[in-house]
């Protein structure tokens, strides 16, 4: 078994790979890099063939999106460590070190995330992630450096380590026996809060997910959408209720989520009027597909329990992220209250 797998999940992404795939190699351990293709129809295969043999390769003859995909592709890879990089990633000279370091020092850390950076600017936190992720009560993502679409510059404020709740899939390194002991990432999410979801089974094992802000990468991300992206809308709308319905407390589900429902359907009707119509229709039926996806998330959510432990509880922001953001005007995370 190796000690380290960077693996790397394309699909069509040729473009990507030819600008940062030798920034992983240069500073990566020798023979680690992988690369999952998500049955890609450009010629990113060839690409990789002629020009990084070094490259080890994984070829599905499927594209699950981001969760089966890693799902798949890992089976395939033996490494103590997984760490899952977006194609779109820029990293640093010894940017696995700290963080291996960290998880070899305490077995209870399941998950980390480096700093993660805007390669466009790279003086500012980028979305997915920025300097470690939360929820708060009603299951809204917030991040240190990142509160909804407000991004902090980095001034060394965050370069310290710190649990955190969820560890961003754009770099997320994690214990593959972890990963495998808490049924891996949901394959019926595709793609988007897959790993919040993993985490937060993380934590519920008793295990810690942490951020090292002594390692650094520099991410493209969502920033290159545009500002409607209906199929965006819909993952993260459906994907966010089934996060909350299978990993709630049972009290939980009776109080706080209808609270969500309510704010979710508020969110339907502002895109309607003031953004996209088709984004709008896109959350009212992602709630309509999380009603016929109820019973298998209920299976799921009865195994999740099972594995819940007792201890010190996740990371939970106590608080409402939406109304400090929206009716208060809080726009950094070291203004939240505590």
């Amino acid at each position: 078994m190796d000690k380290v797998a960077v693996a790397i999940l394309n699909y069509n992404g040729k473009k990507h790979l030819e600008k940062f795939l030798p920034s992983v190699i240069k500073h990566s351990p020798k023979g680690s890099v992988w690369v999952i293709d998500n049955l890609s129809t450009d010629d990113s295969l060839d690409f990789l063939k002629a020009d990084y043999p070094e490259v080890n390769l994984v070829v599905l003859d499927e594209n699950g999106g981001y969760s089966r995909g890693y799902n798949l592709g890992l089976d395939q890879i033996k490494a103590e460590y997984f760490v899952l990089l977006n194609s779109d990633v820029e990293v640093t000279p010894n940017w696995t070190g700290p963080v291996i370091e960290m998880m070899d020092h305490d077995p209870s850390i399941a998950a980390v995330q480096p700093k993660i950076l805007d390669y466009k600017n790279k003086d500012k936190f980028e979305y997915a992630g920025a300097g470690g992720g939360f929820i708060d009560t009603l299951g809204y993502p917030f991040c240190r450096g990142r509160l909804f679409l407000t991004l902090e510059e980095d001034r060394g404020q965050f370069d310290d380590t710190h649990r955190i709740f969820w560890a961003s899939g754009a770099c997320i390194f994690l214990r593959s026996s972890a990963y495998y002991d808490n049924q891996k990432l949901d394959e019926d999410f595709f793609a988007h809060m897959e790993e919040i979801d993993l985490c937060w089974r993380l934590n519920n094992a008793g295990l810690k997910v942490m951020y090292n802000g002594q390692s650094t990468v520099y991410h493209v991300g969502g920033g290159t959408l545009h500002k409607s992206n209906p199929r965006k809308t819909y993952l993260n709308f459906r994907n966010g209720l089934a996060l909350l319905y299978k990993n709630y407390k049972t009290w939980e589900l009776f109080i706080k989520f209808p609270i969500r429902l309510v704010l979710d359907l508020i969110a339907a009707f502002k895109f309607m009027i003031f953004d996209s119509l088709a984004d709008g229709l896109a959350v009212l039926r992602a709630h309509i597909h999380f009603l016929f996806d109820l019973p298998e998330n209920y299976k799921k959510r009865l195994k999740i329990k099972k594995r819940v432990v007792g201890g010190a509880a996740p990371p939970i922001y106590k608080r409402s992220i939406v109304y400090h953001y929206f009716v208060r005007g809080i726009r950094k995370y070291t203004d939240l209250p505590r």
